[in-house]
């Protein structure tokens, strides 16, 4: 039987009728709002390729936190930019870092209200601009990062994060940094992997983000953007070192990876819809090309359709408030 005693629009008549017949809907619970510190700023600094996004200062970063709080928002994740930097990263690890010190003054703004995640990379504060530390021949060497890591996560635990964020695919870097925290008694701080985070050119306004020092790419540890099934392997052996959560990265170009990964995955999966993602919407919408909330609105979902079950945006503080609102 088909038309007539078939009509599928009757389930698109009315906006109520509608919201009754979604199948996925999103929720400010989901939402993970990626946060910019930069050592130094007495004024939060904009981000001219990512308008409305700025490197903040200690107050104002404190404020986005409370009113992500205030929204309902899942977590914040936090990456720092430091005054100085060194071919080892060094600053990453001070305990009176800008990092650390962020966390910290964060957990003291909202308690486990919000999940405090934080970004376990070098690349920020190297001054090459790579995710770890390289050898005589300029080639990242993962075993040498593998060490800086593991204190890097030490040092992030006792700064207060409930969440690490180990992003710069350096193979082993889950198991590496689980035995670092259980050897360090936090054996209640989760991990969150990057376990499929493609060299995208989408990373393009982030390199501003964090002033980003990198000359050349990161193809090297990076995935390939045209391998599907390495994803795959990627996520068991992050979930066979310890991973309690997993991320797919970008979000909008991989859409077919984060339905894998979802399809396979016994713990959470995670997406990041990152920055040249939220620069094309912004600048489409400037210039009158598109319905900017209907689009942003449009684009988180078909995230969380894929599979994610969170979803680290830009306009997660932004988009809970119109959630709050429906």
């Amino acid at each position: 039987m088909s038309f007539p005693n078939h009509r599928p629009r009757r389930l698109r008549t009315t906006p109520a009728m509608r919201r009754l017949a979604a199948e996925n809907r999103l929720a400010p619970a989901e939402l993970i709002l990626p946060a910019f510190i930069r050592e130094g700023l007495s004024e939060p600094n904009p981000i001219a390729s990512m308008p409305g996004v700025v490197q903040h200062t200690t107050d104002t970063l404190k404020k986005a936190a409370a009113e992500a709080v205030g929204l309902g928002v899942g977590g914040i994740m936090l990456f720092g930019i430091p005054a100085q930097r060194d071919a080892e990263g060094t600053s990453s690890l001070d305990p009176d870092g800008v990092l650390n010190k962020a966390i910290r003054d964060v957990r003291a703004e909202v308690g486990d209200d919000l999940v405090v995640m934080s970004d376990v990379c070098l690349d920020e504060f190297t001054d090459h601009g790579h995710c770890g530390v390289l050898d005589g021949d300029g080639y990242v060497d993962n075993d040498a990062t593998l060490d800086i890591y593991a204190k890097m996560a030490v040092a992030q635990a006792d700064a207060g994060a409930h969440v690490l964020g180990p992003s710069g695919m350096m193979d082993g870097q889950i198991g590496v940094i689980r035995q670092a925290l259980e050897d360090a008694g936090h054996v209640n701080t989760a991990v969150i992997a990057y376990a499929a985070k493609y060299a995208s050119a989408f990373y393009g306004p982030f390199r501003e983000a964090v002033d980003s020092q990198l000359k050349g790419d990161r193809r090297t540890y990076q995935m390939d953007a045209a391998n599907r099934r390495e994803a795959l392997q990627e996520v068991e052996l992050d979930l066979a070192e310890g991973a309690d959560m997993v991320m797919v990265k970008p979000a909008m170009s991989y859409l077919d990876i984060l339905r894998d990964v979802a399809e396979m995955s016994p713990v959470p999966v995670a997406a990041y819809q990152i920055s040249g993602e939220y620069a094309m919407i912004e600048a489409a919408a400037a210039n009158g090309w598109i319905d900017r909330r209907a689009a942003i609105t449009e684009s988180v979902l078909g995230i969380r359709r894929a599979g994610a079950n969170m979803v680290l945006t830009y306009w997660a503080s932004e988009l809970a408030g119109w959630l709050r609102e429906a």
